[in-house]
């Protein structure tokens, strides 16, 4: 955990935090994710006991002192009303919402089932708001590659390989940023990618990943100041998340195409639906290339196919055509 979170944080919940990220496995920014949703909670929880002032500034409210027995105390009804809180004082959307009681219910579950310091779980019934149904912004075919023809910069290569990757691979950028030279095997034609909670898993690469790899670690610098990674900056250090978010904006903007919500992840949606729609991929062996962990996540790819399925059908300049009427017979 980063020193600016430890130093506010309560010993029950540095145990929580802890048992996350040894023995569940989760990664470094989970744990952060799950400390920044539950100290919100917290935050509250001196609130409703009058421990600060309503007027005194919500992020400056330290949580370190939380006793145990807000903890203790809280009903349903509680988070109920910590729900309200976020929805009409914090402005939460539903997703935001939805996020933060999942957190709380998980922190709940941990202290009752595994440290065993609640005697019951509260929260064992507390439902989570809920989201309606998303589909992805992605990318069409032709959009794709317009975008692939429109990739030039100064580190051409480079740029072309990693939008490549994203729209061939469905990476996540996290996996796209942390790619060593020793993950690709150049034989077996594979990427060695970890995902969440540093599960690994292996890609194989199609011939245009081939070739942009190639291509790209043929002008890669050689006296790097981080010479495992593959992608590298203008510094010739193991390139960040925020300036390849820079640069896939850029190359949209070139393409024309920056006005339709497109970002990193978007294009890992685009790569999906592209392999369904187009490729025909079963949403099971789509399920491990994308390194999800439930077929749940994937269908929603099946969902988004059938709807565009839906369009066309009344898109047809013949839908509105109606039967004749049926004529009386006469008499």
């Amino acid at each position: 955990m980063k020193a600016e979170y430890s130093a506010d944080c309560p010993e029950y919940l540095k145990e929580y935090l802890m048992n996350l990220k040894l023995i569940r496995n989760r990664a470094d920014r989970t744990e952060e994710a799950y400390y920044l949703d539950i100290r919100t909670f917290l935050r509250y929880l001196k609130i409703k006991h009058k421990d600060v002032s309503r007027d005194d500034e919500f992020t400056k409210i330290t949580i370190a002192d939380v006793p145990f027995k807000y903890i203790e105390d809280v009903t349903l009804y509680d988070a109920y009303e910590y729900l309200n809180y976020l929805k009409d004082v914090r402005e939460n959307d539903t997703a935001t919402r939805a996020r933060k009681t999942s957190a709380l219910k998980q922190f709940y579950i941990y202290l009752h089932n595994k440290a065993k310091l609640l005697e019951k779980n509260p929260l064992d019934e507390l439902e989570l708001p809920r989201i309606k149904d998303r589909l992805p912004k992605f990318l069409s075919l032709d959009e794709s590659l317009q975008l692939l023809r429109n990739i030039d910069s100064k580190h051409k290569e480079r740029d072309f390989c990693m939008i490549t990757l994203f729209l061939n691979c469905g990476m996540r950028l996290s996996e796209l940023v942390g790619l060593n030279l020793n993950d690709y095997s150049k034989d077996n034609r594979t990427l060695r990618l970890f995902g969440k909670g540093s599960k690994e898993r292996i890609v194989y690469l199609n011939d245009a990943c081939i070739d942009a790899l190639n291509s790209y670690l043929s002008v890669r610098p050689t006296n790097s100041r981080d010479p495992e990674a593959i992608f590298l900056s203008q510094a010739k250090k193991r390139i960040d998340k925020r300036r390849v978010q820079q640069i896939v904006e850029e190359m949209l903007d070139r393409a024309g195409l920056n006005n339709l919500g497109i970002t990193t992840h978007k294009l890992r949606h685009t790569a999906a639906t592209l392999m369904y729609q187009h490729g025909g991929v079963d949403p099971l062996v789509l399920k491990e290339v994308l390194g999800h962990k439930s077929i749940a996540t994937t269908e929603i790819y099946t969902h988004l196919s059938n709807k565009n399925l839906k369009k066309a059908a009344e898109s047809s300049p013949l839908a509105n055509n109606k039967p004749p009427k049926k004529q009386e017979n006469n008499k």
